[in-house]
Order: C-alpha cells, then structure tokens, then sequence
C-alpha cells in the first residue's frame, strides 16, 4: 500500500490552509497513493484563541472539511484528515474539540477521533502550553478500516502515553496514525525515539505526519514527518521544510514481527495490591 504524507505549515487562515491540503490531495493521488496523512490541526493553527474563535465553525459548518472531503472523491482517494480545531454543541463550557478524521474516496467520514490527552506543560520561563484551558479531551479509542489495513488513530501529545496503543493494537490496529505539531525541544528530544517505541511496542507501523517550521502565529515546530515499520526501523523521515514524502507499506511485514517477537499475544493484564503504608 502507498501512502502520502503531508508536511504543513498551516496558519491562521482556514481558506488557506484548504487550498493547500486540496493541492496535497491532488498530488498525492496523481502519484499513485491510496492513503494521504495530514498533521494535527491542518486548518488552523493560532494560539491567539481569540483571533482563533473567529475561524473555528462546528462540524456540519466547517470550510476545510468539506473541502477535503470534496477533494478526496475528486481524487478518489482516502484521506486521514490529523485533526481539525471544532466547535462541540455538547461541551456546557464551550470548549473545543481537536478531532481528527477517516475520510474515504466517496468523501464520507468513516470514523472520528477526540484527542484524548491534551497538551498542558510547562517548557520553560517562556514557554507554556496549556491546551485544556479552550480544548475539551475525548474518551474514547478509535480503529477503523483503511484499505489492506486496521487503523488506530492518535494525535500529538497521546503519543506519551503506550496505554492508548496498547488498546488500539489489542483491537485490531496495525497501523498507528500520529498526526502532530510538535515543538522544536520536544521534538529534538523525543518525536523519534517515541514513535519507535510505539511502533516496536505494537509490531505495528507508525505514520506520523507533522508541522514544520516557523508559523503566522508566532509558533515553531518540529516537521520530520515519519513512517516507522513493525520492528522500529524508520522507513521515511522528511526532515524540514514543506511537501510531500511517500512510503510503501508490506502488511505482511506486521504479522512477521509478531511471529517473531509476540509481545501482543503474550500482554498480561494485572493489577496492583494495595497495601497500607
């Protein structure tokens, strides 16, 4: 199966940011691909929340996925949208979602996910993020089919945490989506052996498409949008700057990792005794 990546600079204007992602999928169709992978919050990237409330629409309403989902039946092609910022008519706070989405060569959504763990650090004197603050989180794991493959969807900051994988990979999942924006320290210091871990841990492959660069809203991030095979080696590492990279992926290659090394057949499920100190 081959497989597009998008490596984005989005900004605070969600009409361009649709033109590009339309251009993307027209791409990386024309290239043979059947599946392209956008990073988190391919729409709209502003952490001025103010200026941000003023582009972010609810589902049913928003301009860049009826876009994308336009453009992936021009093209004929499935999409895994990484994420976009919406409104939740649930949410009593009116806080937001970062949602990503499955959209399939007929243009229908065919699956969606919350993330569930939101970005709330402090990375220094000048830097601090506090996602939770305009961000509601999700609950619930997703996997869904994908052509030749089970997909289970991530974004970002859920990579820190093995025990989403290890439910998705306990589900079916033999691919792991991890759209991002990472930032340039976390990145340098850990986008890489994370999704190694993730993608050994599973015996599943890893596609992590992710932000680059310098942005309108004063952000830097990471880029180096990755494919990870079964056994943790990197298949695609885009480095810096914008485009697209491609990979092909052997399915095959996932059931020959778990015959060798059957760390998800063999997972134990245990609890801890509590005692008094």
């Amino acid at each position: 199966m081959k497989i597009a990546l998008a490596q984005m600079n989005s900004g605070i204007v969600p009409v361009e940011n649709a033109d590009r992602l339309r251009s993307l999928i027209a791409d990386a169709a024309a290239a043979g691909a059947t599946v392209i992978f956008t990073p988190e919050m391919s729409g709209l990237l502003d952490r001025d929340r103010s200026r941000a409330a003023a582009s972010i629409r609810s589902e049913s309403d928003d301009a860049v996925l009826a876009a994308v989902r336009s453009e992936a039946k021009k093209a004929g092609m499935w999409v895994q949208l990484g994420s976009l910022a919406i409104t939740s008519p649930d949410d009593p706070g009116g806080k937001w979602i970062n949602r990503s989405y499955l959209i399939n060569p007929a243009g229908d959504i065919t699956a969606r996910y919350d993330k569930i763990h939101l970005f709330d650090v402090d990375l220094g004197p000048e830097e601090s993020q506090r996602e939770s603050s305009a961000y509601a989180g999700g609950h619930n794991a997703v996997v869904a089919a994908v052509p030749e493959a089970m997909l289970g969807m991530s974004i970002c900051y859920d990579l820190r945490f093995p025990g989403l994988y290890e439910a998705l990979t306990n589900a079916g999942a033999d691919i792991l989506s991890v759209p991002a924006a990472f930032t340039v320290p976390t990145g340098r210091a850990h986008w890489q052996i994370l999704l190694r871990a993730r993608a050994i841990e599973a015996g599943a492959f890893v596609v992590a498409a992710g932000q680059y660069g310098q942005h309108e809203d004063g952000r830097s991030t990471y880029g180096h949008s990755m494919v990870i095979d079964p056994w943790g080696d990197i298949l695609l590492d885009m480095g810096e700057g914008e485009g697209l990279g491609f990979c092909d992926l052997d399915m095959k290659k996932v059931q020959e990792v778990r015959s060798r090394i059957p760390a998800v057949a063999n997972r134990k499920r245990f609890e801890l005794p509590v005692t008094d100190a």
